[in-house]
C-alpha cells in the first residue's frame, strides 16, 4: 500500500484493525496466558505488545518523540477487559496523533529506532505490517489450541477451492 493522504491511510488501518478485533474475538479468556513455549509471549503479551508498540513506538517517533515504549508485560493491563481496554484506548491515541498530520508530513524524512532515515508515509506503512504480523501469530496460537479462527479475507481456503472447482 502506497500511503498517499493521512485520511486514506487513516481509514486503512481503521479496517486493519477491524481484521484484528474478529481474530481477538474469538480468543478464550481462559486461554489469555497460553504461549507455544516458555519464555515467548503469551496471548495476553501479543495483544499487549501491539498497542504498547503502536501508542509508545510508532506515535511517539511520528510526534518525533524519542520511544518510550517498555515492553508489555502484565503491569500494563492484566485480565481480558484490562487488555481490551488498553488495545482500545492506545489506538484510539495514535489515530488522534496521526490526524494531526497534514499530506505533506508523509514525504518527511523521520528517523526510526533502526537510525536509518525514511519517509513517513514508510513508517505509516510498517505500522500496519506490525500488526498484521502479530495478528498472524494469534491466529496461529489460535490454531494451536484448536480454536477455529476466522477468515481474514472472507472466505477460507477450503471455500476458495470449492469456488474454485465448481463447473
Amino acid at each position: 500500500m502506497e500511503v498517499t493522504s493521512i485520511q486514506s491511510f487513516v481509514n486503512y488501518y481503521k479496517k486493519v484493525r477491524e481484521t484484528t478485533n474478529t481474530v481477538i474475538r474469538v480468543i478464550p479468556r481462559e486461554y489469555l496466558e497460553f504461549s507455544y513455549k516458555e519464555g515467548k509471549f503469551t496471548i495476553a503479551d501479543l495483544l499487549r505488545h501491539i498497542a504498547a508498540i503502536e501508542r509508545h513506538l510508532f506515535a511517539e517517533i511520528i510526534q518525533g518523540n524519542k520511544p518510550t515504549y517498555t515492553g508489555c508485560g502484565k503491569e500494563l493491563a492484566e485480565d481480558y477487559d484490562d487488555i481490551m481496554n488498553y488495545l482500545n484506548t492506545t489506538h484510539r491515541e495514535t489515530l488522534d496523533i496521526i490526524n494531526r498530520l497534514e499530506d505533506a508530513d508523509l514525504q518527511k524524512k523521520i528517523k526510526p529506532v533502526s537510525g536509518t532515515e525514511i519517509k513517513l508515509s514508510s513508517f505509516l506503512r510498517a505500522l500496519t505490517v506490525h500488526e498484521i504480523h502479530h495478528r498472524a501469530t494469534l491466529c496461529i496460537y489460535l490454531n494451536m489450541l484448536g480454536i477455529t479462527t476466522p477468515p481474514i479475507l472472507g472466505l477460507t481456503a477450503e471455500q476458495v477451492i470449492t469456488i474454485s472447482n465448481k463447473p
